[in-house]
């Protein structure tokens, strides 16, 4: 073990200790040599990514570390640069893979009825000056409902209920030419950071469809898919349907949406008012069955419950798997909750 990267108080050797079991356990070496982070010579990767997880959990710098002299790393700082920056380096791919080997070690821990599902959720990563950041945008944040500097950070996420294990997740710039404020640069498509760039300038539900057939190419599975109202268009939810996956997501009250109900093309609203609500104690007020789609339709069950913050008003969900009652849809979207308390400390790192 390289003494220089030893802190010198117990903790410090508690925490190096815990990453290097970490390492020797899910095999990170040869993660990163799948994912082309490698070295001809000199230095050890190993070493340099030990002891950048070193300094992030122990909420350290180089930089701070330099200036008080006490960086004594048996490699330079643009060593250290080169390496984090390598734009051969797929780090995507290398959190996919990570992810599915922590979740092989989950599974066989847990009960074979447990219902696992993706999570998807888009938050904002703002930036207060984004003149000299690439594709940096002007973007809308639905949880403020301002608009702000900065990206929205797509995120991918799997969980078995108990346990949430991020899987990926990408930035989306603005679409809209006049949105961008950042400096664009031309690139060469077919790189690693060509795709990058492109991706970030898709649409939001093309990118989470990308994020979820990665996920899948890797061998992550999941019976369901859970997002809010900003990804639960029809079109959306049949795109979800085609890579064998049933959705369970938050549905918009708009009177543009319109569902095929007793055979007649009705919005959400009108819906509500025509079914007679259950009263009492009911964990639910509504419990029926639709058609989704023009072209192409499939079933699919909205359910509406009360909304906790306000009595008068209620929200609804959909699934499309005919199977589950609205208790069991109610209780697996309730796992989406998981990313939000992800999301909220991220956000600020």
């Amino acid at each position: 073990m390289p003494a220089s990267i030893l802190p010198q108080d117990q903790d410090g050797q508690e925490l190096y200790n815990a990453i290097s079991s970490f390492f020797s356990t899910f095999h990170i070496g040869n993660l990163l040599r799948k994912c082309n982070a490698q070295k001809e010579k000199g230095v050890p990767v190993l070493q340099i990514f030990k002891y950048k997880l070193c300094n992030v959990f122990a909420n350290r710098s180089m930089y701070m570390q330099q200036k008080t002299g006490s960086f004594k790393e048996s490699f330079s700082k643009n060593t250290f640069y080169r390496f984090m920056n390598s734009s051969k380096t797929n780090w995507m791919k290398f959190t996919i893979l990570l992810s599915k080997s922590v979740v092989d070690t989950l599974e066989p821990l847990t009960s074979e009825d447990r219902v696992n599902a993706f999570i998807v959720d888009d938050s904002l990563f703002e930036r207060t000056s984004c003149k000299k950041t690439e594709l940096g945008s002007r973007v809308f944040d639905h949880a403020s409902m301002r608009y702000a500097k900065g990206y929205r950070l797509l995120t991918l996420s799997w969980t078995d209920g108990n346990t949430m294990i991020p899987v990926n997740r990408t930035l989306l710039a603005s679409s809209k030419e006049q949105n961008i404020l950042g400096v664009q640069k031309k690139y060469d498509g077919r790189s690693l950071a060509g795709r990058r760039r492109k991706r970030a300038q898709i649409k939001g539900t093309d990118a989470m469809l990308e994020l979820i057939r990665t996920a899948q190419s890797a061998g992550h599975k999941a019976d369901y898919v859970l997002f809010d109202t900003w990804f639960s268009s029809p079109a959306q939810i049949l795109s979800v349907r085609d890579l064998s996956l049933d959705a369970i997501a938050m549905i918009k009250k708009s009177s543009r949406i319109r569902y095929e109900f007793e055979g007649k093309q009705l919005s959400l609203i009108r819906i509500f008012s025509a079914c007679k609500k259950r009263r009492g104690r009911s964990k639910y007020l509504l419990s029926v069955d639709v058609m989704v789609g023009k072209e192409q339709k499939i079933p699919a069950r909205i359910v509406c419950v009360r909304n906790r913050s306000n009595k008068k008003d209620w929200v609804t969900f959909i699934c499309t798997d005919m199977s589950l009652s609205p208790e069991e849809i109610i209780r697996i979207y309730g796992k989406r909750w998981q990313i939000e308390v992800f999301s909220r400390p991220a956000n600020h790192t």
